[in-house]
């Protein structure tokens, strides 16, 4: 079985409702993607404007084709303005290791 996969991608605002808006937004955009689950925004509760986008794959190859697709920046460009410069490279990629 090919493993899913989340893609984890650090935001940062002080407008809580404008980020969940703009998510909103983008996630119907991808509503039909190949290969994606669903998404979650999730808000820090420790960390003041900190949000992560969750995203939830099928495979890291189907993460991967619409990554280097066409479709890919300009649907997830409203939402690169609340990148969180602190947090390094601004995502990660993480696969299921093991579920309880």
């Amino acid at each position: 079985m090919i493993p899913r996969i989340r893609v984890l991608l650090y935001y940062a605002s002080s407008d809580g409702e404008e980020i969940e808006t703009v998510y909103h937004q983008v996630s119907e955009q991808l509503a039909e993607v190949p290969g994606l689950l669903g998404s979650e925004l999730l808000r820090s509760v420790d960390q003041p404007g900190g949000f992560v986008v969750m995203s939830s794959w099928a495979s890291f190859d189907e993460f991967t084709k619409w990554e280097q697709s066409a479709e890919h920046k300009p649907s997830t460009e409203p939402l690169r303005r609340f990148r969180d410069p602190r947090m390094g490279k601004g995502f990660g990629f993480y696969e299921i290791a093991a579920t309880h």
